[in-house]
């Protein structure tokens, strides 16, 4: 099964100078960035079936990635 990659520079490519930007500065976006992107890991881990889990398990899984996804995004669209 082929895997889409969902970390945060595929998701919104038009704002990775900004997404650098807030690593490098703001601690709480560099939190929910890191762990966006380590649930990312797992997901497709799931997904790849390399970590065999529950069905209610990766979909809440994918239902935390689409909150912190909503959150960063707000962060980097934040004037």
């Amino acid at each position: 099964m082929s895997v889409e990659h969902h970390d945060l520079h595929h998701e919104f490519p038009e704002l990775t100078d900004r997404i650098h930007e807030l690593k490098m500065k703001d601690s709480h976006f560099r939190r929910l960035f890191d762990e966006y992107h380590e649930l990312t890991r797992n997901i497709e881990k799931m997904e790849d079936e390399i970590t065999p889990v529950a069905t209610r398990t990766e979909g809440e899984a994918k239902k935390r990635r689409v909150q912190l996804k909503d959150e960063l995004y707000r962060m980097l669209t934040a004037a």
